[in-house]
């Protein structure tokens, strides 16, 4: 019997054969794709280390404030204690917040330290735009001496799509501790400010504890579209350049 052999007819040679402007599209275009998911990647750690800290430092005993030559940084987060009175006739309103949804304002109030080192910005919390008017929400406008836990936030600058901040409207978009000293006539503490952990009476504002920790974390995920995206084009690229000889 004679012996049985595959046949070859329907195996030809491919040749690889890269053609110019596909070539030049394609090269920077997976440049871009894999540069991406690596940043995805730097980002993946960066929000693990901030979801740490928040976690760990917001949860801890409470600590003074930062003293003028302490490491910001270190302080990030943080829990804090302070005593003092609020100057409540300096407020100001960080636009665009929200709760639950529902849009309004931020209270920003200077609060006038009782150890007599000046004065540090604190975000009392939320309260709606009907509830902008201090004279709606008197029962919240604590009095005399309070003592004030929350964490502490450090300044960021304003992104590139963040409104001007308008000091004659008393409306801030961004945290400039310069203008806001210069806007209420009080010396703030510069570098960071602090958010109240106080929770009001069922139906006062202002509404406290604005800060989450339940922080989405999905770089990860980013990370393996750009990479896979990156590995699409690179197979297109080839199969595009395959030909039969």
């Amino acid at each position: 019997m004679a012996a049985i052999t595959p046949s070859t007819a329907n195996l030809e040679p491919m040749d690889f054969r890269p053609r110019l402007w596909p070539t030049l599209f394609t090269a920077p275009s997976l440049i871009v794709l894999v540069g991406l998911g690596s940043w995805q990647l730097d980002r993946l750690e960066w929000k693990r280390d901030l979801i740490d800290k928040l976690r760990t430092r917001s949860t801890a005993a409470a600590v003074g404030l930062p003293t003028a030559s302490a490491d910001l940084e270190s302080f990030e987060f943080q829990r804090v204690s302070v005593t003092g009175a609020y100057r409540h006739d300096r407020e100001l309103y960080l636009v665009s917040r929200s709760l639950r949804g529902n849009p309004g304002y931020h209270v920003l109030t200077p609060l006038a330290r009782a150890d007599g080192q000046g004065a540090v910005l604190v975000n009392r919390g939320w309260v709606p735009f009907d509830k902008r008017d201090p004279a709606s929400r008197a029962e919240g406008q604590l009095q005399g001496l309070q003592t004030v836990e929350g964490i502490v936030r450090l300044r960021k600058r304003p992104g590139i799509f963040t409104p001007d901040n308008d000091p004659v409207k008393n409306d801030w978009f961004s945290f400039d501790m310069e203008a806001m000293s210069r806007a209420t006539g009080v010396e703030l503490a510069s570098g960071y400010y602090v958010v109240s952990d106080v929770a009001p009476a069922a139906g006062l504002y202002p509404v406290g504890r604005q800060w989450r920790l339940d922080i989405r974390n999905d770089h990860f995920e980013y990370a393996l579209t750009w990479y896979a995206l990156a590995a699409a084009l690179l197979i297109i690229y080839f199969l595009y350049h395959r030909r039969k000889e």
